[in-house]
């Protein structure tokens, strides 16, 4: 097995027993990038020098008996939401082409704190507007397992960079499944944290009252190890909630014997292709096989979670983006003719600097925004989130965890949904709910199904209560190493 295909837990112990080094493992993983990367297009930005000099310091420090603990010297890469100092980060748009920022996001400087090698910086739906990845002002990313099709999104970068050998673990967003369904398509761990469990400073803002950080790594014991390093209370970040983080890792429990699983009857309906439900099933019944039981539950208002989120997301992004305005920092019309008025600047570096997407969920922003509008729709979808979230909490009295799908499909054909955004977000119908309620989640891989003779992974989704990670996480633990789908690799 080469170095890149080891998991982060692995790692670690060959660090620390020195048997082997940060460089070794770095210039691994840049072997690695250089030989698939071309085909799988992950990164938009790869730091080799910076990586390189970054594993060097981490192999000195162990020499000395510094380390900083056990991801000093792992290898990962950073979603190019996040905010790098000195590092251009572009949200994979236009319009920030060129922005190069003065200092790092929290979590970026967590990561750092903690000894972690940033390999570069991972491609997206351009500002994570998106399931699939095509939405990048620059380029689609591919699926590792196969080329010709999407490794969904928005975060799409960073769970191919993990899939392909590209780094052992990276940092994405979670927005409506910006974490889960690529990790899901991709056959990787994907976590999305309780809101407000980890900091979005630094973290270019798409929706802010979904908009969550969180790891994709290969295995649940790597996501444990990542999530309790990022994790806390950031005074720069007033939404971060001021509760203790555990030691998700030590704390990972080897049974879920009796451990309440439900069910919601909501997920099963029509819409699901019949091979993933098929998987979803099965994997229920794993679970019960090791102890778990399983419980029936209802979560009414499923049917409008999506609506909802449409409303309330695109009000945001409307807000959010505004702050492009070809003035203050990134792409500016003044570039190309300094005659124009300032109505002109706004109107054509807006028009050149936005994709087609950011376009389309600005206006649906403004207008759901709009004095006539307020009432029907935006007012109406923050009741209705209200509900969606007491859905949850009521189903929480009766049972620890609740079991669903990821997606209702396996990873589509890159351009197969392009032209047509309302199939494009059913992509998320699983993954949505969860953000409004602001509960954690994570996507674990369960399963394969066939497609034009190729192998495409399906995962599961498994949701905690507020600041319960570590339920999911032992569940997802449990599970992963019974049925041990995440041991496989695409042939690339």
């Amino acid at each position: 097995m080469e170095n890149y295909d080891l998991t982060i837990t692995e790692v670690s112990k060959l660090l620390e027993k020195g048997e082997l080094s940060s460089v070794d493992l770095t210039q691994s993983v840049l072997n690695r990038i250089n030989s698939v990367d071309d085909r799988v297009k992950a990164f938009i930005k790869v730091l080799p020098d910076e990586a390189l000099e970054s594993a060097k310091k981490s192999d000195e420090r162990r020499a000395q008996g510094k380390s900083l603990g056990r991801l000093d010297g792992v290898v990962m890469s950073i979603k190019d939401l996040l905010c790098t100092k000195g590092v251009e980060t572009t949200a994979a748009s236009n319009i920030l082409k060129g922005f190069v920022p003065c200092y790092d996001a929290t979590v970026v400087k967590k990561l750092k704190e903690a000894g972690v090698v940033i390999i570069g910086k991972t491609n997206l739906d351009a500002f994570a507007h998106g399931s699939s990845t095509e939405n990048s002002d620059f380029f689609t990313t591919r699926n590792p397992w196969d080329l010709d099709r999407v490794p969904g999104g928005s975060s799409g970068g960073s769970a191919a960079s993990v899939a392909s050998g590209e780094c052992l673990g990276s940092i994405g967003t979670d927005t409506g499944g910006s974490i889960r369904q690529p990790a899901s398509l991709c056959s990787v761990v994907g976590l999305k944290p309780t809101y407000g469990r980890v900091s979005r400073y630094g973290v270019i803002s798409m929706a802010s009252s979904l908009d969550v950080v969180g790891p994709i790594a290969k295995s649940v014991e790597d996501a444990a190890l990542i999530l309790e390093t990022i994790a806390g209370k950031d005074p720069l970040d007033a939404t971060t909630l001021d509760a203790e983080v555990p030691k998700y890792f030590e704390n990972l429990a080897k049974s879920i014997k009796g451990i309440k699983i439900g069910v919601p009857k909501e997920y099963f309906a029509s819409g699901m292709e019949t091979d993933v439900e098929d998987i979803v099933k099965k994997s229920i019944e794993t679970i019960k096989s090791l102890g778990g039981e399983i419980i029936e539950i209802s979560l009414p208002h499923t049917d409008y979670a999506l609506s909802t989120y449409y409303i309330l997301q695109p009000a945001e992004v409307s807000s959010n983006l505004s702050r492009y305005d070809g003035v203050k920092y990134g792409y500016s019309a003044l570039n190309d003719d300094k005659n124009l008025s300032l109505d002109d600047v706004y109107t054509h570096s807006r028009g050149t600097g936005f994709g087609s997407e950011a376009k389309r969920r600005i206006m649906l922003g403004t207008y759901v925004l709009s004095a006539g509008y307020y009432d029907a729709y935006y007012k109406k979808a923050l009741q209705l989130r209200t509900l969606v979230k007491q859905d949850f909490e009521d189903a929480f009295e009766d049972v620890d965890v609740i079991l669903t799908p990821v997606s209702p499909t396996p990873a589509f054909k890159v351009g197969e949904k392009a032209d047509d955004p309302v199939q494009m977000y059913l992509s998320d119908i699983y993954t949505v709910p969860i953000n409004p309620a602001g509960v954690p989640a994570i996507s674990v891989p369960a399963g394969f199904v066939t497609r034009d003779n190729k192998d495409l992974p399906v995962g599961i989704q498994l949701i905690g209560p507020m600041l319960r990670e570590q339920k999911i996480l032992d569940v997802a633990n449990v599970f992963e190493k019974e049925v041990k789908i995440s041991q496989r690799k695409p042939e690339l």
